[in-house]
């Protein structure tokens, strides 16, 4: 068997319907598209959606959902992630090398979440007050 002798089987490729050829052709005058109205006509056709001039559905229902552009360039630092660190002063080129932030992101704030046993001092990152009080209780700093 060769690839250029390969053919599809017997009936499975029907001829295309030559559709407007005159009367005797079966297809003729209007061609299967049945008496005026806009899907008659050449190039007449409506955008995705129309409903005939009724108010479409897309519209019809609220919108909903937000993405923030902004959630891309901020991170959020666990206190438990803080205490696998190993560094004098955890900056966010820190946590960018550490892979505990993504890196586009350009601010990140410490959560309070999980546990800190360790002294850390942070240089230019942000926390919230429950997470302020457990940096300073275990001996750490915010700068």
């Amino acid at each position: 068997m060769r690839l250029n002798t390969l053919s599809p089987g017997r009936g499975a490729k029907k001829p295309a319907k030559r559709v407007g050829r005159g009367i005797s052709a079966g297809q003729g005058k209007t061609a299967g598209r049945g008496v005026k109205g806009q899907k008659s006509r050449s190039g007449g056709y409506h955008k995705t959606g129309f409903e005939g001039g009724q108010m479409p559905l897309q519209r019809r229902l609220p919108k909903v959902g937000f993405h923030s552009k902004l959630a891309r360039l901020r991170a959020e630092v666990r206190l438990g992630e803080l205490a696998t660190i190993d560094a004098e002063a955890i900056d966010l080129a820190t946590l960018k090398k550490a892979g505990i932030v993504p890196k586009q992101a350009l601010h990140a704030k410490v959560i309070l979440s999980g546990t800190l046993d360790k002294a850390v001092k942070l240089v230019g990152i942000g926390a919230t007050a429950g997470a302020r009080k457990a940096i300073e209780a275990a001996g750490g700093s915010l700068e």
